[in-house]
């Protein structure tokens, strides 16, 4: 099928247009391409082909040029793309420069400056509560509805879709044992999140606020934090995670602009605490950046979870805002991730931690029960939003298979 003729109800159709890396089977070098379809266009030699402004952004092997380029230029070069693709005039220019999704090889899209990673779920947070914490008063830690809690990970352990996971080493020591142990995790988990990319920098010292999310976020993708929950139940104490999340965190290989998700705008949950005016988005003027997002998680093939992004209490404007309330600046390429997403529902939890009740309650999967991940084991997150006139806007997937240490 010709890359223009794009099958009606397919989510990666004009109306969506993600931006991904790949190089061609020709052996040539990565470049930025535009997704459409089972298509990917080579956008720097479009914008060549066309006489684009834009052609020294979009020819470059990673998307961090146009990241920093700002949301004026993001606007332009999305509708000069959208126009490429649907203009019957810019057909015979075109066409020749799509390569067929299946023969690409797709690489990470971005160059990663800085990760933080959020706790931006009550219900997943009351579900950890709930399991570590199974006699406090109240599931949630006292702070958690009054500021987004996150914390600084690996930038140079992002990978890209399609990635082996490597089985992390540590200590590790149970209730029971007498001292800690060394090896692999036994206790290996997932986290099914979505990540935020930051695009024009800002000034160190000078706070982001609520209002200023679409001028620094140029869009997001799906993201799997890989948990360690053994290593991590022995080392977190008092500083937080550490080498049980900074061995490995998987990002699908397009990046979904922010543009493309105009109709899956909403608001978040009602909030129970009075917020401080840094993170109130109840304000006049403020944009409540909620968003519509249906996830899917699988383990070898077989769906075990489908949770619902809408649910977040913290939204990532909020998450934004407070990342920077104390003056550090952003940079090109910063990512951070919302968190582990669960909704109410039981198969709407979004980590084997919860799923499985800290292992309590095994899954059953075709290929035999699971409390949490044994090699050979392929975990995949897929998403899509609600589009405008029905359409689904795909998110792509991220996948990973654990490997022996």
């Amino acid at each position: 099928m010709p890359p223009f003729d794009v099958p009606e109800g397919d989510p990666f159709g004009p109306h969506n247009l993600p931006y991904g890396v790949f190089s061609p089977s020709d052996g040539t070098g990565p470049r930025v391409g535009v997704r459409l379809g089972d298509h990917v266009l080579d956008a720097g030699a479009a914008a060549a082909a066309l006489g684009s402004p834009h052609r020294s952004l979009l020819g470059r092997p990673t998307l961090n040029p146009l990241l920093a380029a700002g949301p004026g230029t993001w606007s332009e070069v999305r509708r000069d793309l959208v126009s490429w693709v649907t203009d019957p005039a810019h057909r015979a220019t075109v066409e020749p420069l799509f390569h067929a999704l299946s023969e690409v090889t797709l690489h990470l899209p971005f160059e990663v400056a800085d990760y933080v990673d959020f706790y931006a779920s009550e219900h997943h947070a009351r579900n950890a509560g709930r399991i570590f914490r199974p006699d406090a008063a109240d599931s949630l830690m006292p702070n958690w509805k009054h500021l987004p809690v996150g914390y600084h990970g690996r930038a140079g352990t992002v990978v890209v879709s399609g990635t082996d996971v490597v089985r992390p080493c540590g200590q590790r020591k149970g209730p029971g044992d007498p001292a800690p142990v060394f090896g692999p995790s036994v206790r290996l988990d997932i986290e099914a999140e979505v990540g935020f990319v930051v695009g024009a920098p800002s000034e160190q010292g000078r706070p982001v606020g609520l209002g200023e999310f679409r001028e620094h976020v140029f869009g997001l993708c799906l993201l799997n934090d890989w948990s360690a929950r053994d290593i991590q139940a022995w080392e977190y104490v008092p500083l937080g995670p550490f080498l049980a999340k900074s061995f490995a965190t998987s990002v699908s290989a397009w990046i979904t602009p922010l543009a493309a998700l105009e109709h899956a705008r909403v608001a978040p949950p009602e909030r129970t605490h009075p917020l401080l005016p840094y993170l109130d988005d109840s304000a006049p003027g403020v944009d409540r950046d909620g968003y519509d997002l249906r996830i899917s998680v699988a383990v070898n093939g077989h769906v075990v979870s489908e949770p619902p992004f809408s649910t977040m209490y913290w939204t990532a404007a909020q998450q934004l805002a407070h990342m920077t309330v104390n003056g550090a600046s952003l940079r090109t390429g910063d990512l951070y991730g919302s968190g582990t997403v669960s909704g109410p529902a039981e198969h709407q939890r979004g980590s084997l931690l919860e799923l499985t009740w800290n292992g309590r309650d095994p899954l059953e999967l075709p290929d035999g029960k699971r409390t949490f991940l044994e090699d050979g084991d392929v975990v995949t997150l897929t998403a899509w939003a609600p589009g405008a006139d029905g359409h689904r806007v795909g998110l792509g997937e991220v996948t990973g298979r654990v490997v022996a240490f």
